[in-house]
């Protein structure tokens, strides 16, 4: 079922904290290009940019909360598109350091990753001999031993900050059992319909990217929550584009973005996210449908307006 739309949401995740700067050139790093990138991604169409920040000397994944309110500010005041922060930082921070920056920028909209599970990255260390910065390698090797820890101790954390901030979470699933984990806040009263889903696949540690495992996920989601939630789908790398499509025309909305996917086609790095919003966004005219504005947006999810964050 799911909530009807008559558009579709394009989200660009604009620089992520999963790619290190050695697999692309292009990847954004500095508050100025992550900003910059997300402005012109919003001018291309996207209706929500999702914001990481990164160390701007070394590429690393930050959680300074001085960047972010650097990145979303300039975002905030040279575009309207919707901004939705990180609660995901990079691997592993703490719930606390992940989550202030609900709590000081007050966004109308944030992720908020919904269940613990193993997170590997540690295979693209086949693919790189040399890398440009000391941290890389140590970064993807850790991953071996590395639990990506969402606890219901710390959801209720995260999810009271929320609240108080008057933020919606855009609610990341990385497996079936976290739309169960929903459910199970939803009833204790923690979170407000209508709800926000992401379906994430092809994190090594997490439900793969399939059309049986996609369905499944609607399948179940639909079941928990009936017509009180819109959803979207995160297929990283080649996956991207294909069930980004698949999602739209199943009523859903998008994801694109340099977080998920460094290339535009088979080998062919791309070389900014306006690139891919550009894409998705002739793919879905080309079959008839409409791309929502950032207003549009905030009237579909029910958010509480530009005028009312800290950005």
């Amino acid at each position: 079922m799911s909530m009807k739309q008559e558009k579709v949401v394009i989200n660009c995740a604009v620089t992520g904290s999963i790619h290190i700067p050695s697999q692309s050139e292009f990847l954004p790093i500095t508050p100025q290009q992550i900003s910059a990138e997300a402005i012109k991604a919003a001018n291309a169409g996207a209706g929500t940019v999702h914001i990481h920040v990164r160390n701007p000397q070394t590429g690393q994944p930050s959680s300074d909360l001085g960047l972010f309110k650097e990145v979303c500010g300039e975002i905030h005041r040279k575009s309207n598109v919707v901004v939705c922060p990180t609660t995901g930082g990079g691997l592993g921070m703490t719930p606390q350091e992940r989550v202030r920056v609900v709590a000081e920028l007050q966004p109308e909209l944030a992720t908020c990753n919904m269940g613990s599970f193993n997170y590997g990255l540690f295979p693209l260390l086949d693919k790189f001999k040399d890398f440009k910065y000391e941290w890389e390698k140590q970064y993807l090797e850790m991953t071996r031993n590395f639990i990506f820890s969402n606890t219901f101790q710390s959801l209720e954390v995260f999810m009271k900050t929320f609240n108080d901030a008057g933020t919606k979470p855009e609610m990341e699933c990385y497996d079936v059992g976290h739309l169960y984990n929903i459910a199970h806040m939803a009833e204790r009263g923690f979170i407000q319909k209508p709800f926000f889903l992401h379906f994430i696949m092809g994190i090594l540690g997490a439900i793969q990217p399939s059309l049986e495992n996609l369905l499944h996920m609607k399948h179940v989601a639909d079941g928990l929550f009936g017509e009180d939630y819109a959803w979207s789908v995160l297929a990283v790398g080649r996956f991207q584009f294909s069930y980004s499509t698949v999602a739209a025309v199943a009523g859903g909305n998008v994801r694109v973005g340099m977080e998920d996917n460094l290339y535009l086609g088979k080998g062919r790095l791309v070389k900014s996210n306006e690139e891919s919003v550009k894409k998705i966004r002739h793919i879905l005219e080309e079959l008839g449908m409409d791309v929502a504005t950032p207003d549009e947006v905030r009237k579909m999810l029910k958010l509480k307006g530009k005028d009312k964050t800290k950005l």
